[in-house]
């Protein structure tokens, strides 16, 4: 899930993991362990417990690409952990974490109940895996529910009931899009999504991207990385910072600093002290929708 984590991920007992049980020859229902999968990816480059030899191995050909990939994920989640304390310090209290992923330390709800523990989170993901590992982590927390939905389908997210349950879309909302929209591909439309978004949400709600550009990288690396991710259950798109923006387009107004690289979780663009050799690959952001910015400025 959309979190922060400076080192390796924690989930608990491997024993009580879903993922054990393939190796005694049960795959939870729905679930695809012979296909390389991004969140069970993204999880072994965390240092996380939840893939498959399918998903260690496509990640070990991205680090060979990429020396710098399990850093930068690390980088990537801790600055999405700081962004939520930011807009939850606001005075944001509900949050959607789509595009979620597998969950590691300290998930949205974790974040954003510490600073305002009447917060809640609805997280969206597509992958059935992260509904079966996800759910007996939120037991007993009635302030947030995970939902299984499609981002290329955005209607559908304010509308479905587990989400309407805890999100109210008359009060400031936080949409968090940690390492997604670089997945989504250009017909997709990500920018018909993100207009969507900013119409449906309310005065006083942020987006909190970070998105995996190519600025600094070699075109030979551009297309040996996004030549793993074809094997992958889903495909990434490379864009730079500067296609990122143009996708975002003119709907939105970027909170201080802006839209910049993301190295060691901190929205700095000097701060090389933890990543000195990595290219500025991921970017990170906090974006307001524009109208609302207009109005007050009126």
């Amino acid at each position: 899930m959309s979190s922060t984590s400076s080192g390796s991920a924690v989930h608990g007992d491997v024993t009580a993991s879903p993922f054990t049980s393939a190796v005694h020859g049960k795959v939870p229902e729905g679930v695809d362990p012979i296909t390389p999968n991004v969140a069970r990816m993204y999880d072994y480059l965390l240092g996380g417990k939840n893939h498959w030899p399918a998903d260690r191995e496509a990640a070990e050909q991205l680090l060979k690409v990429a020396p710098w990939g399990r850093e930068a994920a690390r980088s990537n989640r801790v600055f999405l952990g700081r962004a939520v304390e930011a807009v939850t310090a606001d005075g944001v209290r509900l949050f959607i974490d789509i595009g979620s992923g597998l969950p590691t330390q300290d998930n949205v709800h974790e974040v954003a109940q510490r600073v305002q523990p009447g917060a809640s989170v609805v997280y969206v993901d597509i992958d059935p895996v992260v509904h079966v590992h996800a759910r007996p982590i939120l037991t007993g927390n009635d302030s947030t529910r995970v939902v299984q939905a499609d981002v290329r389908d955005i209607d559908a997210i304010p509308d479905h009931p587990d989400v309407r349950k805890l999100i109210d879309f008359e009060q400031p909302i936080a949409v968090v899009m940690g390492a997604l929209l670089h997945l989504l591909t250009d017909a997709d439309d990500p920018a018909d999504i993100l207009d969507t978004l900013q119409e449906a949400l309310p005065p006083g709600s942020a987006l909190i991207f970070s998105y995996a550009c190519t600025d600094d990288l070699e075109e030979g690396t551009i297309k040996e990385a996004t030549s793993v991710y074809s094997g992958a259950a889903a495909t990434m798109t490379a864009r730079s910072s500067a296609g990122f923006r143009r996708l975002v387009g003119d709907e939105w107004t970027w909170r201080e600093p802006g839209l910049v690289p993301v190295r060691g979780g901190r929205l700095d663009l000097d701060d090389k002290a933890l990543l000195p050799d990595m290219a500025a690959n991921f970017f990170g952001g906090v974006a307001l929708p524009r109208r609302y910015q207009q109005r007050e400025a009126a």
